[in-house]
């Protein structure tokens, strides 16, 4: 069986399907795990998610930061912006079943057979793998419940800024959903900094990326994450970043991750902001 990690994708459907043409995938046989950011911004979000839908068992995905937007604008918990393409899922007969469907995804999935993990925006340094894996279903399992609507509401803000094991109610859930799908930047003392969106290099002294910051991640384990375009397709410290602009005129990428050496695959895009 192959695996194939794929970056945001954000409602760019055409690309989508020509990038995953051209890595040879057989639904019969292999897997897809998407990185999250399966819509907004982009033309086809609806089209995107019925087609992963449909992919049943082959496919996996984490959610993101603009997946969260999706269900907080469904439900009435958050206004749309003015970039926002939501509208084709909203309206769609079929809105219901794919929203449903949406918000039972996962924050994080972990493959032991691979080594390797995915989640949207990054693992928190001072997290082990199995640590990032357990707080991730706390807030899954919140989600999923039917007073999901609180946690679409409690959600946003930058606070707390530091993890501490005694966090409790919704300043645990928003750090750990921060954490996993906003995260860029942490600086010096740990604090997440989460307006900086910048590529590495160009930020103020004193930050750093998440993925430079010593901790307990295993270094054996690869990290598939998304949600930086800025950073681009970037591979540093067995953490993989699979965002590489498709929205914005740049590529969609995929990775194949059940081999020894990572292959990379790349399907040019048309920009759409």
């Amino acid at each position: 069986m192959a695996v194939y990690a794929i970056g945001d994708v954000q409602g760019c459907y055409k690309s989508l399907r020509k990038l995953i043409k051209f890595t040879g995938f057989k639904s019969a046989k292999d897997q897809l795990w998407f990185c999250g950011d399966l819509v907004n911004r982009g033309p086809q979000s609806a089209d995107v998610l019925r087609y992963i839908m449909d992919l049943g068992d082959s496919a996996v995905c984490v959610l993101g930061n603009h997946d969260l937007n999706l269900l907080a604008v469904a439900n009435g918990c958050r206004e749309t912006k003015a970039y926002d393409t939501l509208e084709e899922v909203l309206n769609a007969a079929d809105s219901v079943e794919m929203l449903d469907w949406l918000r039972k995804r996962p924050f994080f999935h972990r493959s032991d057979e691979y080594r390797a993990c995915m989640v949207h925006a990054g693992i928190y340094p001072a997290w082990s793998i199995k640590k990032a894996e357990t707080l991730a279903k706390e807030v899954q399992r919140v989600l999923r419940k039917g007073d999901y609507k609180s946690f679409l509401k409690k959600m946003y803000g930058n606070y707390p800024a530091y993890w501490d094991n005694t966090l409790e109610g919704w300043d645990r859930l928003r750090f750990i959903t921060n954490t996993m799908t906003r995260m860029r930047y942490l600086d010096t003392s740990g604090a997440l900094e989460l307006d900086l969106k910048c590529a590495p290099g160009r930020q103020p002294p004193g930050f750093h990326p998440w993925f430079n910051v010593e901790g307990k991640r295993k270094p054996s384990w690869k990290v598939i994450f998304g949600h930086w375009s800025t950073l681009g397709l970037h591979w540093q410290n067995n953490a993989i970043c699979l965002d590489s602009g498709c929205l914005w005129g740049g590529k969609l990428t995929a990775v194949r991750i059940d081999i020894p050496k990572p292959q990379f695959f790349s399907q040019r895009c048309k920009k759409t902001m």
